[in-house]
């Protein structure tokens, strides 16, 4: 097999490879950023006082989404938390005085029974405390929920009003699909924000506590409990750096995963032989993963431990304190025992404390990432001003004048001063090559896109100036790139008309007209079997079969205007001149848009526009264009050369 000699000659195109691998033995180039790291990025360029400045703000906005998502559960985790650490301190302080009473002289029998109510409370505290938890638990299994209805409802109620060309920019979809990650860090924000507040509600019972049995014990607490906390905040800047550094690694992996383990690669990864090739590039990223991993582990296991170990001295600083003062007469011993109590339980939140910190920080990033698109999404709402406006009437002229249209990412614009008029009733075709402008045209007389300058009116009103809901329902699109919905094949037809309560007999009758009626009822359960192989039952369709499901969802809304995007480009010819048998039956009753490549079919529009790179450089009727020997002529003769030729 000669892939592993092929795939070393190989190198990517990506550039140097910034993840510790050798970049001319790897073919996958290096991939764009992923919306998770600005999280990894910023907690992993954050020191301790940078992370602690930042907690402020982003626990103040937890609690603000919490808030509005249910201010009944959010009361009651913070009453919670609070009367937890109250009882935590309590029950400190009445373990203390049951010492003191176990510890004073005289009979055991005597010193039992005068200890009975200290341990009655300490009883009473312990049960609270716990009915107090259990409540929090109960209290944000149903926050949780809520918290992420708020935010992803927000998120959805703006993607999907945002004009259209808001999605050319690369920078918007990045900050989109960012946004929607962020939806998710909402809840661990949430989550996160009310553990600490628990755990620095134990932090503070405790403190509380060791202060009224005697103030220099909290020095002693600061002493046990500080090194292990730093040394944790430490080791986890530690593995932020480190995953943030193996993000190349891990997404060369995951395309890995992707491409090894799916159907859709499946049959040319064998008719190539490409197992061996693509298990070797495993084999090379996985290998400096792994080293990159195992290094990790040892200065995160240093850290820890030398974290570990001066915690331990500190804490036999204390130790010796305790005992200092005991021989002193400063503290009795109960209070000293009461001290060690309190240290461990003071490491234990502050375990819990700084394991939220790493993970408020992060989250509160992609958090970030959601607000910040929320707020720049504003930009590209429609105008609030175009509710109310008047309802336009039945389509009887629709007029294009000197239209232009320019996308962010090219130099030459998609459509430049075109001016044509098409009356109802007529069906119209716009021809021309691959990227001539056509699909964006139609785009912008469907009030799909805005243009830069020039205006579309209907029946001599601009489109801007009529409702759009209402204009809306006039227009039927069946566009090129189609989307493969997850629903029945009764639904994916339904939904093109949504205005009206779905009608079996009108699905029928729009599938029979885009020539799906008898193939849908050929599937193992009809008009009801599911088009998506994900859920059970579901079905697979060819690319034909989903045009024709395509063009029914166009003909369900019998439109007054139909714009019909490459109708027929995966249809059989049998399928494809039903279509069009169709498409000439609304002539004279309904205006169509027709854009397709196979000329053959446009022979019977009413006129035919011509583009080209944007413009519009011949109209008529096919056998006017074909008479003046144009650039619509060429293209007519390149095709029917070819099935000449094969008739020849």
């Amino acid at each position: 097999m000669t892939a592993p000699t092929t795939k070393a000659k190989i190198h990517s195109s990506g550039g140097p490879d910034t993840d510790g691998g050798d970049s001319q033995v790897s073919v996958l180039p290096e991939l764009r950023e992923m919306w998770w790291e600005s999280g990894w990025q910023a907690r992993a360029g954050a020191g301790v006082l940078a992370v602690f400045a930042e907690l402020p703000r982003l626990v103040v906005t937890a609690l603000a989404i919490s808030w509005r998502a249910d201010r009944v559960r959010t009361s009651a985790v913070g009453v919670a938390t609070v009367g937890a650490g109250v009882m935590a301190a309590f029950g400190l302080l009445a373990t203390q005085r049951v010492l003191v009473e176990l510890f004073a002289g005289g009979p055991t029998p005597d010193r039992v029974t005068a200890a009975i109510p200290a341990l009655a409370a300490l009883a009473a505290a312990t049960a609270v405390r716990a009915g107090l938890g259990i409540a929090t638990g109960y209290a944000q299994n149903g926050l949780t929920p809520r918290v992420d209805r708020e935010v992803e409802r927000g998120l959805f109620e703006v993607t999907t009003a945002v004009r259209l060309d808001a999605f050319d920019a690369d920078a918007f979809a990045d900050d989109m699909e960012r946004a929607s990650r962020g939806t998710d860090s909402a809840i661990s924000l949430v989550q996160g924000v009310m553990n600490l507040l628990a755990g620095v509600a134990g932090l503070l019972a405790v403190a509380v506590a060791v202060v009224v049995i005697h103030p220099l014990l909290l020095v002693a607490l600061l002493l046990a409990t500080a090194p292990g906390g730093y040394a944790a905040l430490r080791a986890g800047h530690q593995r932020y750096q480190t995953y943030l550094a193996g993000s190349v690694r891990r997404r060369r992996l995951w395309l890995l995963h992707r491409l090894m383990a799916e159907r859709a690669s499946a049959p040319e990864l064998r008719s190539y032989g490409l197992r061996g090739f693509l298990l070797d590039q495993y084999d090379r990223v996985m290998g400096v993963e792994t080293q990159i991993q195992i290094a990790l582990a040892r200065r995160v296991t240093t850290t820890t431990a030398v974290g570990r170990v001066v915690g331990g001295i500190a804490t036999g600083g204390v130790y010796i304190l305790l005992a200092v003062l005991l021989l002193n007469g400063r503290i009795p011993l109960a209070a000293a025992a009461t001290c060690v109590i309190a240290v461990q339980a003071a490491q234990r939140a502050l375990a819990t404390a700084t394991f939220q910190v790493d993970q408020i920080y992060s989250e509160g990033q992609h958090f970030g990432d959601y607000t910040g698109f929320m707020e720049r999404a504003a930009d590209h709402l429609p105008d609030p001003a175009d509710t109310g406006r008047p309802e336009p009437g039945a389509l009887q002229q629709l007029t294009v004048r000197g239209v232009s249209l320019s996308y962010p990412d090219r130099d030459e614009p998609a459509v430049d001063d075109v001016t044509l008029t098409i009356r109802a009733g007529q069906t119209v075709a716009f021809v021309g090559e691959n990227g001539s402008g056509k699909t964006t045209l139609a785009a912008m007389i469907a009030g799909l896109r805005t243009p830069n300058a020039g205006g579309i009116e209907w029946n001599g009103t601009e489109l801007r100036r009529w409702d759009p809901a209402t204009l809306r329902a006039r227009i039927a699109v069946v566009t090129q790139e189609y989307h493969k919905w997850p629903f029945t094949a009764a639904t994916n037809i339904a939904i093109g008309d949504t205005d009206t309560e779905p009608d079996q007999a009108r699905i029928e009758a729009a599938a029979a007209r885009a020539v799906a009626h008898d193939m849908i009822r050929d599937l193992p359960h009809g008009y009801e079997t599911l088009l998506d192989r994900t859920f059970a039952g579901g079905q697979d369709l060819s690319g034909g079969q989903w045009q024709r499901i395509t063009a029914a969802r166009g003909f369900m809304r019998d439109a007054e205007l139909l714009i019909m995007d490459e109708p027929s480009s995966a249809l059989d010819p049998r399928a494809e001149d039903a279509l069009f048998q169709a498409i000439r039956h609304r002539q004279g009753r309904a205006t169509t848009i027709l854009i397709t490549h196979r000329l053959a079919n446009v022979r019977h529009a009413d006129h035919i526009y011509v583009l080209d790179h944007g413009n519009l450089i011949e109209s008529g009727t096919h056998d006017q264009l074909i008479t003046a020997g144009g650039h619509y002529a060429e293209l007519f003769a390149l095709q029917a050369a070819g099935y000449r030729a094969v008739a020849a």
